[in-house]
């Protein structure tokens, strides 16, 4: 089959001229660590058929790797960088502010950093929310802290009016750090600046708990949420283990991908039900989620279930709504179950005791755990080196296990879902032994 191609390629600012004052190799064999070279890319797609032709290494199938380069597009004197956090909270924020500092800081000489308080809010005057001055002194324990030192805020505001706060405060790089809402606004302020024919690095560190950005193969957080929802999971666990017929029903995180939901069952091998968004099911019917529910008790009289919160939405009464960031309200999907099983099993005459937990905002204010928290320093550090070099409507993304810069219209061109025919949900009906499919 042939490959996909895709633009990849990040734009620039303007021709690197300034010697770096980091001081690495170009030499490779030295024991020296070295910079990255700009012809240097990552693939793609490492998967291939026999026999297949490989591509040449360019734009349409590569990507940019990330990295110090030996010349940089902005003096470090001259440097005014901000940091800003949108959108809902997640393990790990604290940590990649925290490494953007330092990395200006120490690495490059960078002495004016500022935050902006409470997200896109916190440029527009209507607001009147003071910037923060950060330091290392200011940043030195905040990555033991869950949520953000900065605050946070959904929605954006007036480009127009952004534009002219960057302007006014006469920032040259802006770090943002969110999910898909902040990028696109990322990429409409990226728009403003360029018109103004200002130069302003625009760079983005991707905050999407559900891990749903394209192209991004783990958000920050993501694990420290599968760490937490675990916990969730074995209490339910326990709980329906020790009732008569128990039945623990934990809800989490995946508005619209099931990756969380999806890892936290192969975490515990006690799941016997995972609904997320991309796998529909039916209530009633042989095959339907009630029915093989039943079998379950018959057979060993205690039940878990792990459902996405936009899971099974189809079933519930449609809230024509949207919240501050443009995303779609969602119907409880958790306590619509909770209460349908219920009513079942009554009208069955069989006794249950159901459990319902709730741990989303518990995971999202935690602090990052420690895998987490090496990433966090990690994608903070190749920020602030994509700034540098001029690089701009890039996020930082890991690819196949390699730091790479990835243009920011491609990350939201499209959702990252969980594959239905692919081996994640093929190792999830493996290790719960669910049924092939629970629609009729």
């Amino acid at each position: 089959m042939p490959r996909r191609k895709y633009d990849f390629e990040v734009p620039v600012l303007g021709e690197a001229r300034v010697k770096s004052p980091i001081q690495m190799s170009k030499t490779y064999g030295d024991k020296i660590v070295n910079y990255v070279r700009e012809d240097e890319y990552i693939l793609y797609d490492v998967e291939v058929d026999k026999g297949e032709e490989l591509p040449e290494a360019d734009s349409s199938f590569c990507l940019e790797k990330a990295g110090p380069r030996e010349k940089i597009y902005f003096h470090p004197g001259h440097v005014h960088a901000g940091i800003v956090t949108c959108g809902g909270l997640c393990p790990g924020l604290n940590n990649v502010i925290r490494s953007i500092v330092r990395t200006l800081w120490y690495q490059y000489g960078v002495r004016r950093i500022t935050g902006i308080r409470n997200g896109y809010r916190g440029f527009l005057p209507q607001y009147d929310l003071p910037i923060m001055e950060l330091n290392p002194e200011v940043v030195d324990d905040i990555h033991y802290m869950g949520g953000s030192m900065l605050g946070s805020s959904r929605g954006g505001g007036d480009i127009s009016e952004i534009v002219d706060a960057i302007e006014r405060l006469n920032l040259n790089m802006l770090f943002t750090i969110g999910g898909d809402g902040t990028t696109k606004g990322a990429l409409a302020i990226a728009d403003e600046v360029e018109r103004r024919n200002l130069k302003v690095s625009i760079i983005g560190i991707p905050k999407t708990i559900d891990n749903d950005l394209s192209f991004i193969q783990r958000s920050f957080g993501f694990e420290t949420a599968v760490s937490k929802a675990v916990e969730s999971v074995y209490g339910a666990h326990i709980e329906a283990k020790d009732a008569i017929n128990g039945i623990g029903i934990v809800k989490l995180m995946g508005r619209e991908s099931g990756f969380i939901a999806a890892h936290t069952a192969l975490a515990m091998s006690v799941v016997n039900f995972v609904l997320i968004p991309e796998i529909p099911f039916d209530l009633e019917g042989e095959k339907g989620l009630m029915n093989q529910l039943k079998k379950r008790l018959a057979e060993k009289h205690r039940a878990v279930i792990i459902v996405a919160e936009g899971a099974g939405q189809e079933l519930l009464d449609e809230i024509n709504e949207t919240d501050l960031s443009g995303n779609k309200k969602l119907a409880n999907i958790g306590l619509f179950l909770k209460d349908k099983i219920g009513d079942y099993f009554q009208e069955e005459g069989i006794e249950v005791n159901i459990k319902y937990i709730d741990p989303s905002y518990l995971i999202r204010s935690t602090s990052a755990d420690p895998n987490d928290s090496i990433y966090c320093l990690r994608l903070g550090a190749q920020a602030v080196h994509a700034a540098m070099a001029g690089k701009t409507r890039a996020l930082i993304s890991m690819m196949n296990d390699r730091f790479v810069l990835v243009p920011m219209k491609m990350a939201v061109s499209k959702r990252n879902f969980v594959d239905p025919e692919g081996s994640l949900w093929r190792d999830v009906l493996q290790a719960t032994r669910m049924p092939l499919t629970m629609k009729n």
